[in-house]
């Protein structure tokens, strides 16, 4: 034990316990001293714990540090003094929580079981500097004094590692001082603790220009000190005659502040414009609070001369989150300028403690539930009676994100999800295309499968396969909106694809037998083999639940019937065309006509075009002799008129309209709800018009409709036409 500490370290030792027994008295009694006292001997001795750290640290002396940096600056307290002393021995196997309970109570043993559950989060070095660190450090401490005795220990290691030979770990250590404690402790309102950890982080990241401002404000702090109280002087006395109850404080800017400062603003410490700080801060009713600021103002800039460009009026419009005050920089004796800010005292609770705390309006990221929760906090540190108020932390909740969790990357960086949240949505959250070839991951180096469902400090890390895809039952185990949307647009990308190989697979089969498919049949087709949408009856021809020789099958059955039930009925698909000879109206042409009373002519109206009454049309002559009826602008007939001029026959309509003729019309638009049962309304109103099919695809907002059906001259199927177009939705309509 005597070779444990140096000369130095024993006398350093000696002084901290008598200083701890001092501040801490009647809390700490005999029996804790010497209990402690035994369990750290034994562990030196026989355990060989407590050997200096791998940077030379002695940890005894540490936390002793730790204790006294407690007392100084938050609270003496029994539980938190020992906590410190101990813990590290259940670190190292020597003490379990169980017998730290046994030994000095539940209290204790919390505190001691919140350090243990903290201590591993600072293997993952990359996530200290990330924000919601906060909250998981919050999460995992348990008990409040945990994060208290933490923000001591980091200010006491920091006091200790000046001109540390180890430039790496000082830098490490100085980083998440800046990044994590300092503005931890600034939320607790521990705020001298802060302004030191922020002030010692940049002496040992950046000690050239510390050294420098710090040399600069020594070497005129006698002089700035009474600079202040001449400042402050004449405005006393105006206030004390207006008859005003008020506080003045006057101070310069910490280091890391101006450093800040002339960073910002490109300048150095002579340009600095509020390196002097004053604040009045006024006791007054709440309905005499703006006249009472705006009278300080008046006095305040008759004194001194106000630079416009610098005022800042937080009072008339306070800010988004309810900050409140008056900031004005005046040009003071010797050429110096000073922001003076003012305000009520109800203004300063509500700044420092309030919605609108100091470390909020100053840009530090919050939740409204943490506000509240640091509010309390710190209302508690500052309440009179220090042992009463460590006892009112007891029961305060730590666990603010209940709703959440917080899990690292193998790499450390740390990853915020919901409550629930499985390794699939770690998995989607990182990449789509890591999600999307997820097989299970590694927990903390154990495999777990993907609906693993994590938990807060899980490091997980992402097992993927090639051969892996998307399934629709993955979307019983994601609960996080991004994965569910990327599998969804997953599954329906690959459904597509499929549909478009059966499809394409479908084509060959009917081009094979010599068939033509008419979208009106297959979609009956589709219908009676049970399927609601095309994409279905695909994917299920390229899944093989449906044999594609089964659907071709089924297409000539039911155009068959159709065929013959056309020719029994008479409808539209043959006419009985009659050459007659009327050589008044036109004696060098031969005149095709056609009406219901004309019989013996073998002709089609051709199904390229589907001409209807109304249409110009022109005859072709087959080569069997059948004349097949076209419309003038056909594609087919401009081929065959450049080809068989000669086979051309004139023809025209007779008589008058009555038979019912079949056209399709394509119609385009959004994918509105009720729009085609607003279609279908039309073609239902409209007289001399029957529909005879439709078919319906839909895809990324757009709408596609193929509607057949039967009507009996041009004129009303222009009509038609235009009714369809007037439906709100549709952007055009084409006849084919």
């Amino acid at each position: 034990m005597q070779d444990y500490f140096t000369t130095g370290e024993r006398g350093q030792l000696l002084q901290l316990v008598k200083a701890l027994n001092d501040q801490l008295g009647s809390q700490l009694t005999c029996r804790d001293i010497n209990t402690v006292h035994d369990l750290i001997k034994r562990a030196i001795v026989e355990a060989g714990i407590f050997r200096r750290d791998q940077y030379g640290l002695n940890p005894v002396l540490r936390h002793l540090n730790t204790a006294k940096t407690l007392c100084d600056t938050i609270a003496p307290d029994r539980t938190m003094v020992i906590s410190t002393m101990i813990y590290n021995l259940c670190r190292g196997d020597y003490l379990d929580v169980p017998r730290v309970k046994a030994i000095f109570g539940d209290d204790i043993a919390r505190v001691v079981h919140g350090l243990l559950h903290v201590a591993p989060l600072y293997k993952k070095q990359a996530a200290v500097e990330n924000e919601n660190f906060h909250k998981l450090l919050l999460t995992f401490a348990e008990d409040v004094r945990v994060i208290l005795i933490m923000t001591a220990d980091r200010l006491a290691l920091m006091r200790s590692i000046n001109h540390h030979p180890n430039e790496k770990f000082v830098h490490e250590i100085a980083s998440e001082s800046r990044y994590l404690y300092a503005p931890l402790a600034h939320k607790l309102g521990l705020y001298n603790i802060k302004t030191e950890l922020e002030d010692t982080s940049l002496k040992y990241l950046n000690r050239k220009v510390f050294s420098q401002i710090a040399e600069r404000l020594r070497a005129t702090k006698e002089e700035r000190d009474k600079y202040v109280k001449d400042f402050i002087k004449p405005i006393d006395e105006r206030l004390r005659q207006e008859g005003l109850t008020f506080e003045l404080k006057g101070r310069t800017k910490s280091i890391n502040s101006i450093w800040q400062k002339m960073q910002k603003q490109g300048v150095d410490l002579s340009g600095i414009y509020d390196l002097f700080a004053i604040r009045i801060i006024l006791d007054t009713p709440p309905k005499d609070e703006k006249r009472a600021c705006w009278l300080a103002y008046s006095i305040v800039t008759d004194i001194y001369k106000a630079n416009p460009s610098r005022f800042k009026d937080w009072i008339t419009i306070p800010k988004s989150n309810g900050y409140e005050s008056l900031h004005i920089t005046v040009y003071g004796p010797g050429d110096k300028w000073v922001e003076v800010q003012i305000r009520t005292k109800r203004m300063d609770e509500t700044a420092e403690r309030g919605v609108a705390a100091h470390w909020r309006y100053k840009g530090i990221k919050s939740d409204g539930d943490v506000d509240k929760w640091m509010n309390e906090v710190r209302e508690m540190l500052e309440a009179s009676g220090q042992e009463g108020q460590m006892s009112l932390m007891r029961n305060m909740d730590t666990n603010l994100y209940n709703d959440e969790v917080f899990v690292f990357t193998p790499k450390g960086d740390l990853i915020r999800l919901p409550q629930g949240a499985t390794i699939l949505d770690f998995a989607f959250h990182i990449h789509t295309r890591v999600g999307s070839t997820c097989m299970g991951g590694k927990v903390d180096g154990k495999n777990q499968k993907i609906n693993y469902r994590l938990r807060s400090g899980d490091t997980v890390e992402i097992i993927t396969s090639a051969t892996q895809s998307p399934r629709l039952d993955w979307l019983n185990i994601a609960v996080t909106s991004r994965a569910r949307n990327k599998i969804k647009n997953a599954i329906n990308e690959r459904r597509a694809r499929q549909a478009q190989l059966a499809r394409e697979t479908l084509q060959r089969r009917f081009k094979n037998r010599k068939i033509e498919p008419d979208d009106a049949t297959l979609a009956r087709v589709i219908k009676k083999m049970g399927y609601k949408t095309t994409t279905e009856f695909y994917a299920a021809i390229q899944e093989d639940v449906i044999d594609v020789n089964a659907v071709v099958e089924q297409y000539e059955a039911i155009a068959a019937r159709k065929d013959e039930a056309a020719t029994t009925r008479g409808t539209a698909q043959e006419f009985v065309l009659q050459q007659t000879d009327d050589r008044d109206i036109h004696p060098d042409r031969d005149i095709l006509t056609i009406g219901d009373d004309v019989k013996g002519v073998n002709y089609k109206l051709a199904k390229c075009c589907s001409p209807i009454y109304g249409d110009r049309i022109e005859g072709f002559i087959a080569s069997d002799g059948a004349i097949k009826i076209h419309r003038t602008d056909c594609k087919n007939l401009r081929h065959l008129r450049e080809r068989y001029p000669y086979r051309i026959i004139r023809t025209r309509w007779t008589g008058k309209a009555g038979s019912q003729f079949i056209a399709t019309l394509r119609v385009l638009g959004r994918d509105d709800i009720g729009i085609v049962s607003s279609i279908t309304s039309v073609i239902n109103k409209t007289d001399n018009c029957l529909l005879r099919s439709i078919t319906v695809q839909a895809e990324g907002g757009l709408f596609e409709g193929m509607l057949t059906v039967n009507i009996s001259d041009i004129n009303l199927l222009d009509d038609l036409i235009r009714k369809i177009q007037g439906v709100k939705g549709v952007k055009q309509v084409t006849r084919l």
